[in-house]
């Protein structure tokens, strides 16, 4: 299956000069969790998500106003194009632990966006035996683990033991 068959052909974006209250709100609008930032011909040079933005007004003392999508946003990109086949896009969401993908035309401008919810909702049927189960269940195993802060693993080692 293609990429092109799966995705999100509509997707937000937003420019480096929106500021966070901006981004927010089209998150909100659009119910995502995740922007792929785009410059002035449409190609993508960063993404930012929902976390990105908590982040930053969590530890900035500045209102979502006074920041813009370009201070925070992630410069480094992964992305696939529309004719990738999705276990293409699978192995490289497990690979760099991320659960959505800019899909980009050779050019690199955005022609759609892909999600781990997009492939597991629109796989059915016959076209679902293509995707074993540890295909998609690796691919997500990998994106939601996450290396704890020693602290934190040493704080639980202590809980399993009382």
């Amino acid at each position: 299956m293609k990429v092109s068959e799966v995705m999100m052909r509509t997707p937000a974006s937003c420019k480096p000069e929106t500021n966070l209250g901006a981004a927010v709100e089209t998150l909100w609008n659009r119910n995502c969790g995740f922007l792929p930032v785009v410059d002035e011909q449409g190609r993508v040079n960063a993404v930012i998500t929902d976390r990105d933005i908590c982040i930053a007004l969590g530890t900035r003392n500045k209102l979502a106003g006074e920041i813009t999508v370009g201070e925070v946003a992630r410069k480094r990109v992964y992305s696939c194009e529309p004719n990738d086949d999705v276990h293409l896009a699978l192995a490289t969401m497990q690979e760099m632990g991320v659960r959505r993908l800019p899909v980009v035309n050779w050019e690199g401008k955005l022609q759609g966006v892909l999600s781990m919810d997009d492939i597991i909702l629109k796989i059915q049927g016959e076209r679902f035996a293509e995707y074993s189960s540890g295909d998609v269940v690796g691919a997500l195993k990998a994106i939601y683990a996450r290396d704890l802060p020693v602290l934190a693993e040493v704080k639980a080692a202590e809980v399993l033991t009382h």
